[in-house]
């Protein structure tokens, strides 16, 4: 039982263990406890509840979020495409051109 122990004391537990009694450990993560999920001694994953404050949010707050935690960074440059001018070309179109090279 010496993983029930390091649970309630720690929150942690082994992939094999938390496997083994995934039930178990589900409640006491609905209960409000949060799990470190090791791996050969490692930590690996954190499971915790989804609460209703989390469900509630958009992506945006919950990045926002999980930023000011610091469990992720995010992204400095501006994401998204940018628009391009379409390119004008002569002769035949591409897409007459690949079906010509597939016969």
């Amino acid at each position: 039982m010496k993983h029930k122990e390091q649970m309630s004391g720690g929150g942690t537990v082994g992939v094999r263990e938390l496997k083994n009694r995934l039930t178990h450990y589900l409640k006491a993560v609905r209960g409000g406890r949060r799990l470190v999920v090791t791996d050969r001694g490692k930590p690996v994953a954190v499971v915790m509840s989804v609460d209703v404050k989390t469900r509630n949010e958009s992506i945006e707050e919950r990045l926002a979020t999980l930023a000011s935690e610091g469990s992720i960074s995010l992204p400095t440059a501006p994401t998204g495409f940018q628009r391009h001018r379409a390119v004008k070309a002569k002769g035949k179109p591409a897409s007459r051109m690949v079906i010509e090279e597939r016969r």
